[in-house]
């Protein structure tokens, strides 16, 4: 069971739907939330990739609906919101991890990438949460957790496009934590840092670059997906009711000091 501060978190029976949920965090958070006995609404732009999901809840001894979602559609958003509600009347937890990179240079980056980029990260999460909005006003509370990234915070060259969205994703948090407040909604946004994942191909990168990547993490590892989702639960959890409008670091310690690294030189560990 997941757990905070030695407190057990009590999900079992909460709504939650998760976008982008067919590999990597996105499908580590729907099993870890299946495992709290939650009703995890799993989707992701190809249906095939969240088949998993139901087979998982009856194991875990809970149910599950697994959607079809493309963010970039109004129409496909509202499509698996209004599914959701049919299925099980309410969603208490909407979990925004869909999303896409893009690199290049600003002089470089071309139109399409910039406007996919901006379309799934930003009006992507819009979308989803203008539908689960009037939902969660009716329930009188609910819990919007939205996918930003520690690049948000530092940017890195050549990212402009994911950097900006990102950004953007942070900054509607806070608008929304305080439009939803009336209604005992909250909104928070998570930065996860280096979790390899088949996205971002930390793993596969020569161990130079490697080498370079964790040189920056007070915590010299890699993140792990699982890492993520114990935040989200605990986010998502009574336990975290006076929590809205923020951004939480789950990097390792990132911007904890200037080189890292150095501790472990001095520890004869580097």
């Amino acid at each position: 069971m997941a757990q905070w501060a030695g407190m057990e978190l009590d999900l079992q029976g909460r709504v939650v739907l998760v976008t982008g949920a067919g590999r990597g965090i996105g499908r580590a958070v729907a099993e870890t939330f299946l495992r709290e006995r939650a009703l995890v609404v799993a989707t992701d732009v190809d249906a095939a990739a969240v088949g998993w999901a139901e087979p998982a809840a009856a194991d875990a001894g809970t149910t599950s609906l697994a959607l079809a979602c493309d963010v970039r559609s109004d129409a496909s958003v509202q499509a698996a919101v209004d599914a959701a509600l049919e299925r099980f009347g309410r969603v208490d937890v909407l979990v925004n991890n869909a999303g896409v990179l893009g690199e290049g240079l600003v002089e470089e980056v071309d139109a399409s990438t910039w406007t996919t980029v901006l379309d799934v990260n930003v009006t992507g999460t819009v979308r989803t949460c203008r539908a689960v909005m009037p939902a969660m006003k009716r329930q009188g509370g609910g819990r919007i957790l939205n996918a930003a990234s520690f690049a948000a915070i530092v940017p890195s060259v050549g990212s402009a496009a994911y950097a900006a969205s990102k950004a953007a994703v942070v900054q509607l948090t806070r608008v929304l934590a305080g439009e939803l407040g009336p209604w005992g909604v909250t909104v928070n946004a998570y930065a996860p840092g280096m979790v390899p994942t088949e996205l971002n191909g930390f793993r596969e990168k020569d161990q130079a670059t490697q080498d370079r990547l964790l040189d920056t993490l007070t915590l010299r590892r890699w993140g792990e997906p699982q890492e993520v989702c114990d935040l989200l639960c605990f986010l998502a959890s009574d336990a975290a009711r006076y929590i809205t409008g923020t951004l939480v670091d789950v990097s390792g310690g990132k911007l904890a000091t200037q080189l890292p690294q150095r501790a472990y030189e001095i520890a004869g560990l580097r």
